[in-house]
């Protein structure tokens, strides 16, 4: 047993922790939890807890059921809103098969597979995400609680005290906030989470929306992480300031480059936008995704960069001349409702083959997109993100770089999966149809 493990053991003791909560994610990005006592901790460290892979989207056959949720004793963290008192603490699980080796289908695994790969190549990866969601009056309900919009601090902005009990709670688990305030829409808000490596990040996005739903309850209100839940608004998105760096420096950053931009910098970009149209339908898996990414709402919707232009898919913040460690690119299509793990798994994956292949970063630019015709786009080579599920998924099919940082097994399910949710949109009948069908066909 390792001194993490001893720690843990030594703070339930301590601490009065009664039940301890293993988490691990599914294909799809939900969270999954079984519940042990105190005494079952240890055993849990050694061997592990068992349980149904066929009752998980995305995990075993029937046939290859069982699994193993193993505890990351780094993870261990006491869950605030729970009482002190016979307490309750949680844990991320790595999932293994019965013979103990990693699941290779499991969402955690498959980024760290790919961090693996940016270890062995002496870069360690960044993120920094920016979360976005609304509140409602309830789960069958879009309206808004108050009408602010962005930055407002005034009446209008009523949750105020909703973002400050969230930041408390995610504090005291040791998940740093940098910053928060109302969003655009009405009862739309935004929290940003201060940079760490892509794994602990990962962790913390899934607590991150587990905690925002749980003050919601609490509060009588109800919040979601839906993409575009209302028409006219602007929609949820997660924009992902990433990075890499070598040791205790920034990779990214090159203070004799006019835009402080490295050479890595620039080939890790010109392999993500090479692969953004492949790996959309993982960083936006949900049909309501392409809601949000039309014109109009500051979405991107094209495949560009540039420095400033926040109609850009990916947007280089202006690093502080002194200040390196602060270079990144921003990847502005994720919504907030991606599996974590699997999209900075394709972001990574695509940014190091640039570097490794040694990719050329086109021109930036510099015009606002959403105003060039369609044959200026064409002629400044500036492709389109999939407008739909549908044809997010057709161009995923075909993406080698997909389909091997996946895996097999679960790029099959992931597409089965979505092509279903697809085919069942695809065939109901909206009310827009029949508003604008009916009564003239």
């Amino acid at each position: 047993m390792d001194k993490q493990q001893e720690y843990v053991l030594r703070t339930v003791e301590e601490r009065d922790i009664r039940f301890i909560r293993l988490w691990f994610t599914d294909v799809l990005g939900f969270l999954k939890s079984v519940a042990i006592t105190a005494a079952e901790l240890e055993n849990a460290f050694e061997e592990g807890i068992g349980f149904d892979g066929s009752a998980i989207e995305g995990f075993a056959r029937v046939q290859e059921a069982d699994m193993i949720a193993s505890p990351d004793a780094s993870t261990f963290q006491v869950l605030p809103w729970r009482p002190e008192s016979k307490g309750v603490a949680r844990m991320f699980c790595d999932v293994l098969t019965p013979d103990g080796e990693a699941f290779a289908a499991d969402p955690r695994q498959v980024l760290k597979r790919q961090l693996q790969r940016a270890s062995e190549l002496g870069f360690t990866f960044y993120v920094h995400p920016e979360m976005e969601f609304y509140l409602f009056e309830g789960p069958n309900s879009t309206t808004p609680l108050d009408n602010g919009s962005y930055f407002d601090m005034t009446p209008l902005d009523i949750q105020q005290d909703f973002r400050r009990q969230t930041i408390d709670l995610l504090e005291k688990m040791g998940i740093s906030v940098e910053y928060s305030h109302h969003e655009v829409g009405p009862s739309q808000h935004e929290i940003d989470l201060r940079y760490a490596d892509a794994l602990t990040m990962a962790d913390n996005i899934m607590t991150f929306r587990l905690i925002v739903k749980e003050v919601a309850i609490q509060r009588g209100i109800y919040a979601t992480f839906m993409p575009k839940p209302l028409q006219n608004e602007w929609g949820s998105a997660m924009h992902l300031h990433l990075s890499l760096f070598d040791g205790e420096d920034n990779a990214f950053f090159d203070p004799g480059d006019e835009l402080k931009m490295s050479p890595t910098a620039r080939a890790f970009t010109a392999g993500v936008l090479r692969h953004a149209r492949e790996f959309t339908a993982v960083t936006n898996q949900w049909v309501n995704s392409y809601k949000r990414l039309t014109p109009g709402y500051e979405a991107p919707v094209h495949v560009s960069w540039g420095q400033a232009n926040r109609s850009a898919l990916v947007r280089i913040p202006q690093s502080k001349p002194r200040k390196g460690t602060a270079a990144r690119i921003e990847y502005r299509a994720p919504d907030p409702a991606c599996n974590p793990y699997l999209t900075f798994s394709v972001l990574l994956a695509a940014g190091l083959e640039g570097i490794e292949k040694g990719y050329d970063l086109p021109a930036q630019t510099e015009d606002n997109i959403y105003e060039l015709t369609h044959s200026e786009r064409m002629a400044a080579g500036i492709e389109s993100l999939p407008e739909d599920l549908g044809e997010a998924l057709a161009i995923m099919e075909t993406s080698e770089l997909v389909a091997d940082v996946l895996g097999e097994r679960l790029f099959q399910f992931f597409l089965a999966n979505k092509r279903r949710d697809w085919r069942s949109y695809a065939s109901h009948v909206t009310k827009f149809e029949l508003d604008r069908y009916l009564s003239i066909l």
